[in-house]
């Protein structure tokens, strides 16, 4: 079995350049894709999970006592995060860590958050909607921009929410980046009524701050309905394991009293969404994909793989810390795998993967639930059913989903749109189809910028076995 890690890939017994890893990467064009021979045999450790990174962070920059973050992901949207604090005031300094890891991360919240700053969002969700509450607990004016792809996504519900909080925000009327807010250094709270059908990030963002809020926070939502709540789960037991209480006396409300939030110790799990298309491969090429390190209990969305990968067609079973999925044969073994129907609300940030596996079943699927998406890095529906079609699938867009008919797929340019995500559906694709040109795979970078060289050397795992 290939053993390796994200950050010092130890990999036997062949060497680099056996692996294929300096072709795939190429020199700043289209990235090929490389094309699975055989059944996978490989073992991998992945970074910390970029949604509990990010919102532990928030939270030690907000606590009453420093914190050390242990094995935090090192990424673009985590970068951000980190820069945009300091801007507040925040100390932050890289102290060692792990090694297959890279640095942890030490925490120490400053008496008064500062503001006369401005902060980039890049294209990460997690900084535009969870930093403007926080901001707004600072002194003086705070700006808020990012890339052009970050200007057309939802803000409104941030935006208003805001001003009902007292807080004075100007957006020229956008509801959208680059907007700036002015900070007292205190938030008055109270109760608020927003729609956070577009993202439950509207919702985290607000309560991870609420503990801070002079009064408080009462937060109802008024949609008809709410995406990944497990985001929103996860938020709420950060929150409980730094001594803060999130009420819910019904559904679609919180409740968060005034009061400190505690320091404290936190070892990140891995990231389990980014561990997505590494055990689909496994179905896809046959063989067996190892994740370590894979936590007993969790709420991030990607442990729902647990139960969707088997509709798929393959086993998945524990051994010891490890997640392992089987793709027995594999379809490019010869097994068959007719399409399905999946309702992915609950964790749409998988979507792109599993559409990408749906693509290579020999029946139609339908993959509902997602209608969020649209308004995620990249308008992600628009963007699937435009790259499945170049490739010869018939790609159907829904109301709320894709409906996905089967074809023979061919060789064709893959957009990645900025979008991570929207890279890893590529690679997937790739792994059965010759000659998937993708014209950004540094989209990676966001969560995973070791992905080239960690997807090139999965892949070559195959070649190790023929």
């Amino acid at each position: 079995m290939q053993v390796f890690t994200y950050s010092s890939p130890r990999f036997t017994p062949y060497d680099d350049e056996r692996a294929g890893v300096s072709e795939s990467l190429g020199g700043g064009g289209p990235w090929r894709a490389p094309r699975a021979t055989g059944p996978l045999v490989a073992r991998l450790t992945l970074p910390g999970s970029k949604s509990l990174t990010n919102r532990e962070l928030v939270l030690s920059a907000l606590a009453d006592g420093p914190s050390l973050l242990r094995r935090p992901l090192h990424s673009r949207d985590s970068a951000l995060m980190i820069e945009a604090l300091r801007s507040l005031g925040v100390s932050i300094e890289e102290v060692e860590g792990d090694g297959d890891y890279g640095p942890d991360l030490r925490v120490t919240p400053p008496a008064e958050l500062e503001g006369s700053t401005s902060i980039d969002c890049g294209l990460a969700g997690t900084v535009m909607r969870f930093l403007p509450p926080v901001a707004a607990l600072a002194l003086g004016p705070v700006a808020f921009d990012g890339d052009e792809a970050a200007r057309r996504r939802p803000m409104r519900t941030t935006i208003d929410s805001l001003r009902a909080l007292g807080v004075d925000v100007n957006d020229d009327g956008r509801g959208a980046l680059p907007f700036s807010l002015w900070g007292t250094g205190a938030v008055r709270g109270g109760e608020v009524a927003i729609d956070a059908s577009a993202s439950s990030q509207f919702v985290s963002g607000l309560l991870l701050a609420a503990p801070r809020f002079t009064e408080g926070l009462t937060l109802r939502h008024t949609g008809e309905r709410l995406p990944s709540m497990p985001h929103i789960e996860m938020t709420i037991a950060t929150l409980a394991e730094r001594g803060v209480e999130v009420l819910s006396p019904d559904e679609g409300v919180w409740v968060v009293a005034p009061g400190p939030i505690r320091g404290r110790e936190v070892v990140i799990e891995p990231d389990l969404s980014n561990a997505a298309p590494f055990l689909i491969a496994a179905v896809v090429a046959g063989g067996t994909v190892a994740i370590d390190g894979w936590p007993a209990e969790t709420t991030q969305v990607g442990a729902d793989l647990i139960e969707i990968l088997p509709r798929f067609g393959a086993s998945v079973r524990r051994e010891g810390g490890a997640l392992v999925v089987d793709g027995g044969e594999g379809l490019l073994g010869g097994r068959r795998m007719p399409g399905l129907e999946l309702d992915l609300s609950r964790g749409g940030e998988l979507a792109p993967a599993l559409v990408a596996l749906a693509a290579l079943a020999e029946s139609p699927s339908r993959i509902t639930g997602i209608e969020h998406l649209r308004g995620h890095e990249t308008d992600r529906l628009a963007a699937l059913a435009d790259d499945l079609t170049r490739a010869g699938l018939t790609a159907t867009e829904l109301p709320d989903g894709l409906a996905l008919e089967p074809a023979p797929l061919h060789a064709a340019d893959w957009g990645a749109f900025d979008d991570h995500r929207m890279a890893h559906a590529g690679a997937i694709i790739g792994l059965a189809v010759d000659g998937i040109d993708i014209d950004d795979i540094a989209a990676t970078s966001k969560t995973l910028p070791e992905f080239p060289e960690l997807w090139a050397r999965l892949v070559a795992s195959t070649i190790a076995e023929a």
